[in-house]
């Protein structure tokens, strides 16, 4: 145990689907001592690290904290002293909704060597496995990506906000609050916008509800959809090739009414 060197590599695990790790990711892995992760969509990915390399799960899931962000920051600068190379695993993308960066500045407080393997952020790959462009040319200029959840439990304001724009609204971890999200685009006069709800992206389990803002609270009870998912508005959820079908059907529908 002589001369260790400690390091840190945070890595992303990607949208849940383990080919959508990076092969940055799987080397990052395969020289790992410890490994702490999160409630990963998939635990196959942990596969990649060797045998004997510990495991630790600090993972969150609502109301199931097993650590708090302190004492995890505490934990991987402890592992990294004692064992050297830990790998700091995440869902998506370390930086996006991820608290990465807290976890990089604390352990280089202490003078420890960091890096950052980005991961495949289920903002973008999530709606794209329902063959959903957050942009698309003539349709959508921009997209907003928001946390439903703040830290202090609130909705956050970016959602009133980004119901006045023409963007394409990705929101993470607002299942919880979707009644409120509704009522927020309601107010814009949204009714008749798409929307997708699509619960263990990218995964075997991988759950989708479509309709429209007046309609998707419906939806969600009929389908039993639940978290984890990521909640798409805008006009090219109406653009995606797997769900053209059923909007043609709809708005026929809405015009014989």
């Amino acid at each position: 145990m002589h001369n260790i060197k400690p390091k840190i590599t945070l890595v992303g695990a990607g949208p849940g689907d383990p080919d959508l790790l990076t092969l940055k990711a799987v080397k990052a892995l395969a020289e790992a001592n410890v490994v702490l992760y999160d409630a990963l969509a998939n635990e196959e990915i942990l596969d990649y690290a060797p045998k004997n390399a510990i495991r630790i799960f600090v993972g969150k899931r609502i109301g199931n904290h097993a650590y708090t962000q302190d004492q995890i920051n505490q934990l991987i600068v402890d592992n990294a002293l004692t064992y050297g190379n830990v790998v700091r695993l995440k869902g998506g993308d370390p930086f996006i909704f991820g608290r990465g960066s807290e976890e990089v500045e604390f352990a280089e407080s202490f003078g420890i060597e960091t890096i950052v393997v980005p991961g495949i952020s289920s903002v973008v790959a999530v709606p794209a496995s329902q063959g959903i462009s957050i942009t698309k040319r003539g349709v959508s200029e921009s997209f907003w990506a928001i946390t439903g959840t703040t830290s202090d439990r609130k909705l956050s304001s970016d959602i009133a906000l980004s119901a006045k724009s023409s963007a394409t609204v990705v929101i993470l971890m607002g299942m919880h609050k979707l009644p409120q999200i509704i009522d927020l685009f309601q107010k814009e006069d949204k009714g008749n916008l798409p929307v997708a709800i699509i619960q263990n992206g990218t995964t075997t389990e991988e759950k989708v509800g479509v309709g429209t803002v007046n309609s998707i609270l419906e939806v969600v009870k009929q389908k039993e959809l639940g978290s984890p998912a990521i909640i798409v508005l805008g006009e090219v959820v109406r653009e995606s090739n797997k769900l053209k079908g059923f909007y043609e059907e709809f708005l026929s529908k809405e015009e014989i009414r």
